[in-house]
Parts: C-alpha cells; sequence; structure tokens
C-alpha cells in the first residue's frame, strides 16, 4: 500500500471490503477505530492490511488484533516440578500456561533454532465452540479456530530454524480451512504433504453412510528447499534371489532388460546376443523392431533400458541373467539390496508414503493408561505417529517443540526415539492447565508433568510406583525444568519487584549478569514482544 495514502483512503478501501463481504461490518469498526487513533499513517497502514490477510488464497476471517499492554509476561520456574537425573541428556522443557505469551518468550532464546514442530491443535466442536461449526452462507468462517492459530503460526514460522519442518494434526472437516491458513504464513512453496493418516480399520456406523477412519498430517518446511528425509524401511521381503556376492551385495530380483512403455531411443533398440548365438529383440519380436527403426516407433515403445556399453558392463559383473521360456531368450538385469547398478551403496529406506498407516492408528489412550492405571485425557495422539514424524528430520540431534502438547505425548515420543535411535533430541512442550472432571488441578499438573516424572523417573512426584508402564519399560532418565508464565507491570519500581529483579536470564540461556546495565539492557531489548497480547471478542 503506497506511502501516500491517507487515513481516509485507508478507511474508505476498508467499507469497500465489507461491500465486498470480505470483512464482517463489527470487524471493519473496529479497524477504523484503530486507523483513527493509530499515531502514524506506517502504523494506520499495518492495521489496514490485517483486513486483507487472507484474500490471496481466498480464505477470509478476522484474525485477533494485537495490542500492547503494561504487562510483561516471563517464565517463572516450578522448583517442585522441576528435577534432573542425568547433566549429561538435554534438557527438557515444560511450559504451563497460554501457549502464545509461551512462544513470545521461547523467541529470546529459540529463534531460529527449533527443527520439528508438531502441534495437535484444538479443533472439534466441543473444543471450539459454536464458531467452529461450517456455515458456507457466511464469507467468514471457523473464526475461533483460524483465528487462533494465525498469530501462533506467525510465532512459530520465527522458531524455525533453516532445515525445520512443522507437522500440523489435523481432521476431514477442517484440513481445507487449516492447509489455507498454513498457505498464508509459511507460503505454499513450503508446503511437503498433506498426508492421510489411517486412525482405525474398523467399520463402524456413520449416520450419512461413510466411515471415517482417517485424519490428516499437514507438513511445511521453513523453505522452498526444505524436505524431510527417507525414513521408510524398504521392504526386503521381495528380493527372494541370491549369488556368490550375498554377504557384499545382498539379496536381489530381477526385472526385464527390455520395457515398452519407457521413452523410445534407437540407440538402445540394439541386438542382444543369446548364449546360444541367437539373437535377442526388445519386446521379443524381430518384425516390430524393423518397423520401429525404420522411424514407425511410438514415443514410448520397445527398447532396452541400458545401453550397450552398460550391457557390456553388467554381464562382466555380474548383473545380467538370460532366461529362456518358451525357446524364446529374455535378458534380464539384477536389482541388489544393498547396491546400485553401479556398484555403489544404495539408501536402505524409501520415500515416506503419502498415506500413514500401520501403528499409527488412535491407540494413544492406551499408551496413556499405561502410565496413569485409567484413561485421563481425551483422544492423545499415539507414540508411533510422532516417532514417525521426528525421524523426518534431517537434523540428527534437535529440538521438538509442541505448544498444544495436552498430556505430553510428544515429550515421551521423544525420549523413546532418542533411547531406540542413540541420539540427544530435546523437547520443549507448552500446554495450558485447563482444568476438568478427571484433571482437578489442571491438566498440566494432574497429566502433563506427572507423566514426564513417571516415564523419566520411574516414579510420580508423590514417590508412588504402582503405574503398569513399569512392569514392560525402564524409566528413560533425563532433565525436565517446568515453567509457568507469570506478569510484571513494566512500570514497577518497589525494590525486589521490578522486571529486573523477578526476570531470571539464566532461564532464557543466558548467565547471570554481572552488572545491572547488563541486565536492564538485555530486558528492555527482549522483552518489549512479550507484552503484546491478543484482543479478545
Amino acid at each position: 500500500m503506497p506511502q501516500t495514502d491517507t487515513k481516509q483512503s485507508l478507511i474508505e478501501e476498508i467499507n469497500k471490503r465489507v461491500q465486498d463481504k470480505i470483512l464482517e461490518p463489527t470487524n471493519a469498526e473496529l479497524l477504523i477505530k484503530l486507523i483513527n487513533n493509530a499515531d502514524s499513517l506506517d502504523e494506520a497502514i499495518s492495521i489496514a492490511t490485517l483486513g486483507t490477510v487472507y484474500k490471496k488464497t481466498g480464505l477470509h476471517f478476522a484474525p485477533k488484533l494485537e495490542n500492547k499492554s503494561e504487562e510483561i509476561h516471563y517464565f517463572k520456574k516450578n522448583e517442585k516440578l522441576s528435577f534432573h537425573t542425568d547433566d549429561s541428556k538435554p534438557i527438557n522443557k515444560l511450559i504451563i500456561g497460554d501457549n502464545y505469551p509461551a512462544l513470545q518468550n521461547l523467541l529470546i532464546q529459540y529463534k531460529g533454532k527449533i527443527d520439528v514442530i508438531y502441534i495437535d491443535p484444538p479443533y472439534g466442536k466441543d473444543s471450539m465452540g459454536e464458531f467452529a461449526k461450517t456455515n458456507y452462507q457466511n464469507a467468514i468462517t471457523r473464526d475461533n479456530l483460524l483465528s487462533m492459530l494465525y498469530p501462533r503460526l506467525q510465532l512459530a514460522k520465527q522458531l524455525l530454524s533453516e532445515e525445520g519442518i512443522i507437522f500440523c494434526s489435523i481432521d476431514d472437516k477442517n484440513q481445507a480451512y487449516v492447509k489455507c491458513l498454513f498457505d498464508d504464513v509459511f507460503g505454499e512453496e513450503t508446503f511437503i504433504a498433506n498426508s492421510v493418516r489411517i486412525t482405525t480399520k474398523r467399520v463402524k456406523g456413520d449416520a450419512k453412510g461413510v466411515n471415517q477412519i482417517h485424519d490428516y498430517v499437514l507438513i511445511y518446511g521453513k523453505n522452498e528447499n526444505s524436505e524431510i528425509v527417507h525414513r521408510l524401511k524398504k521392504d526386503f521381503s521381495i528380493y527372494d534371489l541370491e549369488d556368490e556376492y550375498v554377504k557384499e551385495r545382498g539379496r536381489y530380483l530381477l526385472r526385464p532388460l527390455d520395457n515398452g512403455s519407457i521413452n523410445y531411443s534407437i540407440a538402445s533398440d540394439y541386438i542382444i546376443i543369446a548364449p546360444d548365438g541367437t539373437n535377442i529383440y526388445a519386446g521379443g519380436d524381430k518384425k516390430a523392431r524393423d518397423i520401429r527403426i525404420k522411424g514407425n516407433a511410438a514415443k514410448k515403445d520397445w527398447c532396452f533400458r541400458w545401453s550397450e556399453a552398460k550391457l557390456k558392463w553388467g554381464i562382466e559383473n555380474d548383473f545380467i541373467v538370460f532366461k529362456k521360456n518358451n525357446d524364446i531368450w529374455r535378458c534380464y538385469f539384477k536389482i541388489y539390496q544393498f547396491v546400485d547398478n553401479n556398484l555403489n551403496p544404495t539408501e536402505k529406506y524409501d520415500n515416506h508414503l503419502s498415506v500413514i498407516d500401520g501403528f499409527y492408528n488412535n491407540q494413544g489412550t492406551s499408551e496413556v493408561k499405561e502410565v496413569f492405571g485409567k484413561a485421563v485425557f481425551d483422544y492423545p495422539k499415539p507414540l508411533g505417529l510422532i516417532n514417525e514424524l521426528i525421524s523426518m528430520s534431517p537434523v540428527k540431534d534437535g529440538i521438538i517443540l509442541d505448544f498444544f502438547a495436552g498430556s505430553g505425548t510428544t515429550g515421551e515420543s521423544v525420549l523413546n526415539y532418542n533411547q531406540e535411535n542413540k541420539t540427544k533430541k530435546q523437547f520443549i512442550l507448552c500446554t495450558n492447565n485447563e482444568k476438568t472432571d478427571v484433571s482437578p488441578n489442571g491438566i498440566a499438573y494432574d497429566v502433563t508433568s506427572k507423566r514426564l516424572k513417571r516415564i523419566m523417573t520411574g516414579e510420580c512426584y508423590d514417590g508412588t510406583k504402582d503405574f503398569p508402564w513399569l512392569e514392560d519399560h525402564t524409566p528413560y532418565g533425563g532433565n525436565l525444568d517446568v515453567y509457568e508464565i507469570e506478569k510484571v507491570a513494566n512500570f514497577a519500581a518497589e525494590l525486589g519487584q521490578t522486571p529486573f529483579d523477578v526476570i531470571d536470564e539464566t532461564f532464557y540461556g543466558e548467565k547471570k549478569f554481572t552488572t545491572v546495565k547488563e541486565k536492564i539492557d538485555w530486558v528492555c531489548r527482549n522483552f518489549d514482544k512479550t507484552q503484546k497480547y491478543l484482543e479478545e471478542k
């Protein structure tokens, strides 16, 4: 928007968006009020831009506006819930409180340093309220879900490293909307996959006659060059033959050297001499070859996969097998398990499938029951799913963030992955402390922290050890620092109660400052952003 625009022209544009049904009148009124009260034209332009955030994708809704308060949010360590068992292992973190200020605080230490983000946001009608229901007659839909996610994804993007990957579980009803949101925040060019996850194999009744047995995992990278690593193990069961090279090359399977559905090349339509001196033609038909080499071949037609020089190399290195069937000779080449057809070592993994199946179904509830002896959380994600997503990161030892941590599945998955793969990945979990009938003290206190304490140390905070998980598992060990979100007025002046007194720099990866000036400079430089809050309508 050009700098020559006046506030009045910005307001006229806002009103036009109302007429075009891009903005709701009540949201437009708020934007106009903020534009009129803006301190500068640049600020007014930034406010007006909020009304066009989703014009690009055609998904229109009113994002929550960010305002500035006089309160600074900061981390305060919960010493009672924190514990260390082995200082040689990474220090994991659990942050209790609203994940918006939690992400703001994490940016102080971890901007550009998070390698994997996994989120399973609340998207059901029960958790998102009536506004989560789709109304196709309105221009604005799912305000609760999208406006909640939008500012948090903006912060998450800043946290991701250059090789970083973000995964988002989402259901069938919401995935189209949330994908549009990700396209706008991260850019369509960073999209990697929208994987279907099979959640159950059971056939169950449905009022509309469709059995929903899947949800989705959206996968985006930090930039357009981001990619996931190949971690799906190859199916070696089909390699059913072996020769004298089995120790070096592995077992092998055979494939015909000729093919009728590849791009035709006359140079590859040569004649191979069989062991008995007879000729072998691509496709097995001399007359058909005669027609092809006269210039009458189709774009895709019979020829050999390898050049004559490559065939000679293959015969010399025992990659070629001749077989005679019904008096017709054919030529085959070997595909080994562990080397390619140039004798180079091969990758033992294939690309990931777009469908996530197998042990990724919904067994999360039974896994939580093992730790607590009963169901304490609705619809937790399974460990196998998170383990597989973690394995897709190209970074061996990195930081994994989940800012909708819920029961803490991501934390357990990281610990399990480290044990199985001899890695030192670190997790950071953020969760609110919503109180329920099952968790009267709040989810963070009654479920998340207790789950981590039990699987890491083998006992709960009260010293009890009577939970089923211990029967089949050995505690993972490791360290957990637990923080809560606190607030302090930026004008507080009482001795010992100022921001410079209550904020502990060591909780943000800093060493203790030696002078007051250093501490003041650091707080002023980093905590201005943590005073911002989202306007609730």
